[in-house]
């Protein structure tokens, strides 16, 4: 399951993706409109910095921006920062590799082959989920929103 954290970040991302290249957005406007607790959002944010995914300008009217654009930033990108491997299991991760204790022999193990399908098709699937997609899906959502009121 995904942490809070990784969840906050993944929703931080996307309200500075609506502004990107518009300028930055404090923490209090991220805060606010993402329902995330300021302190919490000021250490991922902290974080996303740190892995050169945001930046900040300080002063009147600074705050947090985008450094890549939303289409460059995915969700499996956002996920290994805050929660690590995708894979399930340590001996199928591509970067977080490890061999499993339990297991004698990787080319033998029955589980190994099957865990790598999963692991490519869920890595797949998040590569895939851009900020621009987000974006894309919050778009959408508030267009059938308006059709039914």
């Amino acid at each position: 399951m995904m942490s809070k954290k990784c969840k906050y970040a993944i929703k931080a991302m996307v309200r500075l993706a609506a502004n990107y290249q518009k300028g930055s957005l404090s923490t209090a406007i991220i805060a606010a409109d993402e329902n995330i607790p300021k302190k919490f959002l000021e250490q991922i944010l902290l974080e996303l910095k740190q892995a050169k995914l945001v930046n900040s300008k300080q002063g009147i009217g600074g705050g947090y921006y985008l450094l890549k654009s939303p289409n460059e930033v995915s969700m499996a990108e956002l996920y290994r920062i805050f929660d690590g491997p995708i894979a399930l299991v340590p001996c199928v991760s591509l970067y977080y590799y490890e061999p499993c204790d339990d297991c004698p022999d990787e080319a033998a193990c029955y589980l190994r082959k099957e865990m790598i399908k999963v692991r490519d098709k869920t890595r797949t699937a998040m590569m895939k989920a851009t900020l621009q997609s987000f974006l894309d899906n919050q778009k959408s959502i508030k267009q059938q929103t308006k059709r039914t009121l």
